[in-house]
């Protein structure tokens, strides 16, 4: 869901000659996401094996990340860990609204109306901890790196990006800007073919905006984040004015007659969370060649993917894999 910012932040339009040979941190459970809401049947349902277990993360993740290799991105993957409990009742919400779209998913079938059907189902997707590991034992084999964080995922890649360990952070919402991330890129595993690839950079965002990281992250409390609800009433346009008046989110709710009772969350706990999040920095990224027979024995002699398809998606893992080359060289 993220900080809702798309009423004041305007992607750039970019394309993958911009990309080429640059390390890309993905933000895997946005992206895991995508492929199990976008990669369905007509009716709605996920691609499942004959078993009846879902293989949609793993068509995503091995045809859409092997043509972002072919294009001559290096991509690494980024895993959620613990999220803080300020984000359980977002959490909570996510899971009421996926059992609602499940329970109209089905009535549509029923009606025979699939449109409907494939809306509702959509909104129904569902990333099981067997979908998270199972996704990391593909990456294993086809020698992608992946890092599990120990918080948020999306401030894990920021940080990356922020140290110089990869160019940009691949993901649909705004969260990375107020983990400080300075490149986001939106679109980027999303089917090409619908989809333009788009960049945010968060030194010119702010300069457009004419306010400092700490307001951006003050104004999406103002706003909503997954860890707030935010003011009713105060939208991206609006929080923007009041943040650029009142300079911080404690003078706004004072200017608003907001009580930090009625606001919720201590505002300083949220703010921690973009600002001063637990962050792992010992990690290794290192890619290896794909393991062939590894691939085919657990695509097509587990979940009965076509050999060949899997064959011809291996052809294209082709990266540099000396871990001790320059990311100078690289990019």
């Amino acid at each position: 869901m993220g900080v809702k910012f798309k009423d004041i932040v305007k992607p750039k339009p970019i394309n993958f000659n911009n990309l080429n040979g640059k390390v890309i941190a993905i933000d895997a459970a946005n992206t895991i996401y995508q492929f199990l809401s976008g990669i369905r049947q007509m009716d709605g349902s996920p691609l499942m094996d004959a078993s009846g277990r879902v293989t949609s993360h793993f068509s995503g993740i091995l045809y859409r990340t092997t043509s972002l290799i072919d294009k001559g991105i290096k991509p690494i993957y980024i895993f959620d860990g613990k999220s803080p409990d300020l984000k359980d009742d977002t959490v909570s919400k996510r899971i009421k609204i996926r059992k609602e779209s499940e329970k109209k998913w089905k009535e549509a079938l029923e009606k025979g109306d699939l449109e409907e059907a494939r809306k509702y189902a959509v909104r129904s997707s569902r990333m099981s901890s067997d979908i998270v590991e199972s996704s990391k034992k593909l990456l294993d084999l086809m020698g992608i790196p992946y890092i599990q964080s120990l918080g948020e995922g999306e401030a894990q890649a920021s940080y990356m990006v922020h140290k110089g360990d990869a160019w940009a952070v691949s993901s649909q919402d705004y969260d990375c800007l107020l983990f400080g991330a300075p490149r986001i890129i939106r679109n980027l595993t999303l089917n090409s073919k619908k989809y333009s690839l788009e960049l945010m950079e968060l030194d010119k965002i702010l300069s457009e905006l004419d306010i400092s990281h700490e307001q951006l992250v003050d104004l999406a409390l103002l706003v909503g984040t997954d860890f707030n609800s935010g003011v009713q009433g105060i939208g991206a346009k609006t929080g923007l004015k009041l943040i650029k008046q009142e300079n911080d989110v404690y003078n706004v709710l004072k200017k608003k007659n907001v009580s930090l009772e009625d606001f919720g969350p201590d505002p300083q706990s949220v703010r921690d969370i973009f600002l001063k999040h637990n962050i792992l920095t010992d990690y290794k990224i290192k890619w290896n060649k794909p393991n062939k027979e590894g691939l085919l024995d657990f695509l097509s002699g587990e979940y009965g993917f076509s050999e060949e398809r899997v064959l011809s998606a291996v052809k294209k893992i082709k990266i540099e894999t000396n871990v001790q080359k320059s990311l100078e060289e690289w990019f």
